[in-house]
């Protein structure tokens, strides 16, 4: 069983950072999905179990960047120039073996209650 557990939300102004935590990932193929009012939940980021391999959405990608410190059980979303439009729940996900599909949120097993990430303008 894992518990993940994502730290690091809060309100932010546009072109700001801000680095996001997930806790107790282990060994997993991780990642991070976001939910904008609105709007359905979507794929953001995503790294294995190693850090060998990692993806972004388009919408993200050149902002954001993932990593993971597997001593300390936590992945991160390292999240810069934020945009209004980036305002969302963001979510941890995770499952141990690697996905088919891993911009499906069906792929992943285990998922953490959420931080909210608020961007003005």
């Amino acid at each position: 069983q894992v518990q993940l557990v994502e730290s690091g939300g809060g309100l932010v102004q546009a072109g700001d950072s801000l680095r996001l935590s997930c806790a107790a990932s282990g060994r997993t193929f991780s990642a991070w999905f976001r939910r904008s009012p609105g709007k359905e939940r979507e794929f953001v980021a995503a790294i294995s179990s190693t850090g060998s391999t990692i993806y972004f959405a388009d919408s993200v990608k050149g902002r954001f960047t993932i990593s993971r410190d597997n001593a300390k059980n936590t992945v991160y979303l390292h999240m810069t120039s934020l945009k209004p439009e980036d305002t969302a729940v963001y979510y941890c996900a995770a499952r141990y073996s690697n996905p088919i599909y891993y911009r499906q949120i069906s792929e992943y097993n285990y998922w953490g209650q959420g931080t909210q990430v608020t961007v003005s303008s």
